[in-house]
């Protein structure tokens, strides 16, 4: 898998770009909002999908002129999917930012795949940031969006978290990963699994 992450947007957020070995079709994941930045990376590369981890509006600000731009779907956990064509539901206008998305082409549940080229993400449901969150695996990496972070988690004090919830999602479908997996988080830089499970507070102790 190669991976290129671009940040963007007021609140840094992390954009991924995952190809497979041999730079097939993209999958875009969580485009904030500069979709132009976005464009030239991709430097007209084909994409296969536009995902978004979850439907706060620092992470989908660019999805409509991404999608307009590529012709690619749009997809989300089937949770989010109601929320995201709206500022009141991305959490946007709690702060001023009036960033939406389409609705999406596909919705999302625990267990599906995600295809391009060679490329293969599964669909990990982790629920607490929203109830739609959603980390992408496949090929030794995590894309983890505000489910885990380097040291920390997403937070669940806006409306729709759930912090039980959050910490039954990194204990029953994160911790149980390679402690090898490489972690590309929504915010912030790249960690392992092996180094939550040692130092990330959140993390089930033996």
């Amino acid at each position: 898998m190669k991976v290129r992450r671009l940040v963007l947007g007021a609140l840094d957020t992390n954009c991924w770009i995952a190809t497979d070995a041999a730079g097939g079709p993209a999958i875009v994941i969580d485009p904030a909002d500069d979709a132009r930045g976005v464009l030239e990376a991709l430097g007209g590369a084909p994409v296969a999908a536009v995902v978004l981890t979850h439907g706060h509006f620092d992470h989908l600000g660019g999805a409509t002129a991404l999608v307009e731009a590529t012709g690619a779907p749009l997809m989300v956990h089937e949770a989010d999917a109601p929320y995201i064509t709206l500022a009141e539901g991305t959490g946007g206008a709690l702060f001023g930012f009036d960033h939406t998305a389409p609705e999406a082409d596909r919705t999302l549940a625990g267990g599906d795949v995600i295809e391009a080229g060679e490329l293969t993400l599964e669909v990990l449901h982790t629920p607490g940031h929203t109830p739609g969150c959603i980390c992408l695996y496949g090929a030794g990496h995590l894309f983890s969006g505000d489910t885990l972070f380097a040291g920390s988690v997403g937070r669940t004090d806006f409306p729709r978290g759930d912090g039980r919830a959050l910490l039954d999602s990194i204990a029953s479908r994160l911790a149980t990963l390679p402690d090898e997996t490489v972690v590309h988080p929504g915010h912030g830089p790249d960690t392992t699994i092996g180094r939550e499970r040692r130092v990330n507070p959140f993390f089930p102790r033996a």
